[in-house]
């Protein structure tokens, strides 16, 4: 019995023994575990503190965007979190505009291109003196719209955009300027060259997200594009533009946001006229002077029109040479195709009056020199219209018989002798009642012909000459 009894004592001290070290272990614990709460609520305060006092005056630039852009809180790859679509709005500045290149329509055109967008997680406290944040050395950290630029043409090197600024604001905006130098691509009606006016258009679009991600909008809703008050044209003559969002049809994917300029140039007429018309106006007619030398002026007339031609094919080619070559009719092929036309018909008339003045005139015909041509012929013209007022009309319904003749009627004789004469009715073929007598007709003299043919080439090519030149500048004007 005793035995027994030590035995329980004995187990119960074990039990006691061990439910000791559990109450310890758990003190233990416990106590660790307050202890580390405690820590990382000291922590905790610690990184709040720091964080206000990087808002602090006296804080950097450089220092408040490392802290913006602490991994732990930042993510670029991220779009930035915001309700709905996120707006871009986009507008540009135009710099500068390099001279055309009129063999392959295209243009060198430098701008700055700013977008603007908002990005919840940079916004920083007030307390900051900073109204922005200079981010130029951050921009490979921070969050930036992927956008490109589609049916321009080519970049101008360097490749690589400089970055003007980027820029912070208190509220999380977001304002990225750049410069771009672009060699736009035209388009140009060369068959009414050069009465067109080329259009050469760009669009910017995002190349990953969609228009359910990004939108892209001009800002303030600007019609037209803004320019540098020193903007330089450098004969580039800019009449109008436009920005518009890209047409459905236009753009190649539909589903993406895009923004698109058309530049809208003109040439300097001035230039074409100086250079092309008015040179060619001259040399045409330099070769209707042909017309008024003497028809045996052979060296003379020969010289003026082999000149004038030779002359008009070294501008013409000269000026082509600069121009891209087109399969179709253009203003400059009928304008070239018309003077050169004028000039060797002016020719071809010197050939002529050149040959028939030296033909042998006919019946041994005398030629009086120092009379007009023209007005040597007409008595004899004269005569023969007096004679055909004077003859008998023809009654309606038939000829007229020998007794329908009234008294007084001027009636033809053919039975007056070897001189035909008219008379009336009632007289007979008497010699004293012919009074007018019909000369025989005499072959013209072939020097008077060539005389006529250059009298007539005088009035005939200057009036078809400007018949044309209004034709021309009226068409192609109107159409351009």
């Amino acid at each position: 019995m005793g035995w027994v009894a030590l035995g329980r004592r004995a187990g119960g001290g074990g039990r006691l023994s061990s439910n000791l070290s559990l109450s310890f272990a758990s003190l233990a614990s416990s106590f660790i575990l307050t202890t580390l709460c405690i820590l990382t609520l000291a922590l905790t305060l610690a990184t709040l503190v720091r964080a206000e006092d990087i808002f602090e005056e006296g804080k950097s630039d450089k220092e408040i965007l490392d802290n913006l852009l602490l991994s732990t809180r930042y993510d670029k790859r991220l779009l930035p979190p915001v309700q709905g679509t996120l707006t871009v709005n986009v507008s540009v500045l135009l710099l500068s505009l390099a001279s055309p290149d009129e063999s392959s329509l295209k243009y060198e055109v430098e701008f700055l291109l700013q977008q603007q967008w908002y990005d919840p997680r940079l916004r920083y406290s007030n307390r900051s003196r900073y109204e922005f944040l200079n981010a130029i050395h951050h921009h490979n950290d921070i969050w930036l719209p992927d956008t490109y630029f589609i049916m321009h043409g080519d970049f101008k090197d360097p490749l690589i955009p400089v970055h003007f600024a980027l820029r912070i604001y208190r509220n999380g905006t977001v304002n990225y300027l750049m410069r771009r130098h672009l060699i736009l691509s035209c388009q140009g009606r060369l068959n009414i060259f050069p009465f067109d006016d080329p259009q050469c258009s760009f669009a910017i679009e995002s190349i990953s997200y969609e228009q359910t991600a990004i939108t892209y909008v001009w800002k303030n809703d600007e019609a037209t594009l803004r320019k540098s008050p020193s903007l330089t044209t450098l004969n580039a003559y800019l009449i109008r533009n436009q920005t518009l969002t890209c047409p459905i049809k236009a753009s190649w994917r539909g589903n993406y946001s895009c923004l698109k300029v058309d530049l809208i140039f003109t040439r300097d007429r001035a230039f074409y006229f100086t250079t092309v018309f008015i040179p060619g106006i001259i040399l045409v007619t330099s070769s209707f002077i042909t017309f008024w030398l003497e028809w045996n002026a052979v060296p003379a007339r020969v010289m003026i029109g082999v000149t004038t031609m030779l002359n008009f094919f070294t501008t013409s080619n000269g000026f082509r040479s600069t121009l891209p070559v087109v399969s179709n009719l253009t203003a400059m092929n009928v304008w070239d195709g018309v003077c050169m036309c004028f000039i060797y018909a002016s020719l071809l008339e010197f050939v002529c009056v050149n040959y028939v003045g030296r033909k042998r005139p006919l019946h041994n015909v005398v030629y009086r020199p120092g009379e007009n041509p023209v007005t040597q012929r007409l008595p004899a013209v004269l005569s023969r219209i007096g004679i055909l007022l004077a003859s008998p009309l023809k009654r309606e319904g038939g000829n007229a018989t020998a007794g329908g003749n009234e008294p007084n009627e001027i009636i033809a004789c053919t039975n007056c002798g070897p001189n035909p004469c008219t008379h009336t009715a009632t007289n007979g073929c008497a010699a004293e009642c012919c009074f007018v007598q019909v000369r025989k007709k005499e072959p013209p003299h072939p020097i008077r012909v060539a005389k006529t043919i250059d009298v007539i080439a005088r009035v005939l090519f200057p009036i078809a000459y400007s018949v044309f030149l209004v034709f021309f500048f009226y068409h192609y004007k109107g159409v351009s």
